[in-house]
């Protein structure tokens, strides 16, 4: 299994035990939500979050992520590179370096 890539790794998971049938958009992207919420509990008390905890919420935050980019039939690295070429026009480096501020306050 590790020697295949992560997508077909991930299509064979869920196709052995049936669960794309509740792999709707709409289903994936609530199990995003939900995945993050937990994920986001790792820190709830302190912001040291258990490694391990962290991992495990996070590996199912992207899991969720990469497949609905299947069902959508999207390039995960194309639209990552897309949007950060958009968000670089927004936030240029020469005004955003080291700022948190919004692009419109920049």
């Amino acid at each position: 299994m590790a020697s295949e890539p992560l997508l077909q790794t991930l299509r064979t998971f869920m196709a052995e035990r049936d669960w794309e049938q509740f792999h709707s958009p709409e289903n994936l992207a609530k199990s995003i939500s939900i995945e993050a919420a937990e994920l986001l509990e790792c820190y709830q008390w302190n912001g040291d979050g258990d490694q391990d905890e962290v991992a495990g919420e996070l590996a199912d935050v992207l899991t969720y992520a990469l497949l609905l980019a299947d069902k959508l039939e999207l390039d995960p690295e194309q639209i990552i590179r897309t949007k950060l070429e958009r968000t670089g026009q927004k936030y240029p480096v020469e005004k955003a370096k080291g700022r948190s501020t919004k692009y419109d306050r920049l």
